[in-house]
């Protein structure tokens, strides 16, 4: 059995304003189509006998029209080709809401061939999966309204999760005593994992997650564990059986996800040999951030620009460049010719950050009401760097003018 495994499609993130003339779609949503487009191709040319999607197909539950046509042009492909597909939901997927519809539930009310949507806790058999030498246990995103609905109000989040975690713990142990032992067996699941390594997707995620023991996704009766829910791709079981895969999210959602290679995954299950995993790289838009602090004020503008990546490692990429100098020089900063440097990207951000010192603080030893006028003024200049000369002379004519003896006002002046 050979079967695709990816997640996180998520293809309606568009962080960025660019648009395509000829489709009208944000060019970065391109990107997340471009690398659906690949799985896809590559799910039927190399003729696997199942895809699995993880969950996740877009950024929220409300996905407008346009997106919704694009992901299913994408899986009526799959389903032309006669590949069984299964579509886990995820919690971008799902509403709280009892009774609302899920974004994926379309192709299970179309019935759509070939496609199948699995949105509750369940074990899928043979006769489920077109007659696939397969089981498969699925693990939707689990929502929390349910169970808070039957708890004590008093009852913190905490223990609600671990109630989850128990009741879940239970449901999959009985579908494992109903396994076929004569078949493989794969568990999906879209939620978080104890031991597994988080990237920059907080900033996407909806809640609080519910994280699965170890223990239970390491039980050795499963041939291959496929997640989906973390963006960093990653074996959380690695080096040992099964498989405890995530194979991230499929383009990078935003810079917090810079140094992340994305993937999607092809397992070679056999009932009583080790999974053979094999990661497929995905070509994704590439992202540079460069971090430049300016500490000389001479040439400023050149070490800028000497700092940036050069025009051909900055065409069609999202660039972005933070900038951090004293606030005094920001007149020597010439923005428009930096931006110039940064024409042949995708996206050019620069982010500006002039620093101002801090406040400068009295020594220890000294307080307020122990120093003269003079003696504040004098500290207060040594604090703005002010050259030697010129504080001889404001320590001069500040003298002078404290000294300088203002007659008492006389009762007519009242």
């Amino acid at each position: 059995m050979r079967i695709l495994h990816f997640a996180d499609a998520h293809i309606d993130i568009a962080t960025q304003g660019k648009h395509d003339p000829d489709s009208g779609l944000p060019v970065r949503v391109l990107d997340f189509l471009k690398s659906l487009d690949q799985i896809v191709d590559t799910a039927i040319t190399e003729k696997v006998d199942m895809v699995i999607f993880a969950g996740d197909a877009y950024k929220d539950r409300t996905p407008v029209p346009t997106f919704q046509r694009e992901w299913g042009k994408r899986i009526i492909r799959l389903s032309q080709a006669g590949i069984p597909t299964l579509l886990l939901v995820g919690n971008h997927d799902i509403s709280p809401a009892v009774g609302r519809a899920n974004t994926l539930h379309e192709f299970e009310t179309l019935q759509v061939p070939h496609v199948i949507v699995a949105n509750k806790v369940a074990l899928f058999t043979p006769s489920q999966l077109e007659g696939l030498p397969l089981q498969i246990i699925t693990l939707p995103w689990i929502t929390r309204s349910n169970f808070l609905a039957q708890q004590d109000e008093t009852v913190s989040i905490e223990k609600v999760n671990r109630n989850i975690e128990n009741l879940l713990d239970g449901m999959i142990k009985l579908m494992i005593k109903d396994l076929d032992p004569s078949l493989p067996v794969v568990l999906m699941a879209h939620a978080s994992v104890t031991g597994a390594t988080f990237g920059a997707e907080r900033s996407v995620m909806l809640g609080n997650d519910v994280i699965l023991p170890g223990s239970l996704v390491k039980n050795p009766v499963f041939n291959y564990v496929a997640l989906g829910h973390i963006h960093k791709a990653q074996d959380v079981n690695k080096g040992n059986q099964p498989p405890v895969v995530y194979p991230g999210s499929i383009e990078r959602v935003d810079f917090g996800e810079i140094a992340d290679d994305k993937f999607f995954v092809i397992a070679n299950i056999k009932k009583d040999k080790p999974t053979e995993v094999t990661w497929h790289k995905l070509n994704g838009r590439k992202f540079i951030s460069r971090y430049i602090k300016v500490k000389e004020q001479k040439d400023i503008q050149q070490q800028i620009l000497d700092s940036l990546p050069t025009h051909d490692e900055m065409e069609d990429a999202m660039v972005r460049l933070e900038l951090e100098y004293p606030r005094e020089w920001e007149s020597l900063i010439d923005e428009a010719e930096i931006r110039r440097r940064g024409e042949k990207a995708l996206e050019f951000h620069l982010i500006r950050k002039p620093l101002v010192d801090l406040r400068s603080r009295l020594p220890v030893d000294h307080t307020i009401s122990s120093m003269t006028p003079l003696d504040l003024l004098e500290f207060y200049w040594k604090s703005t760097d002010m050259k030697p000369d010129e504080l001889k002379k404001m320590k001069k004519l500040a003298d002078s003018l404290i000294q300088h003896e203002v007659p008492a006002p006389t009762p007519s002046d009242k």
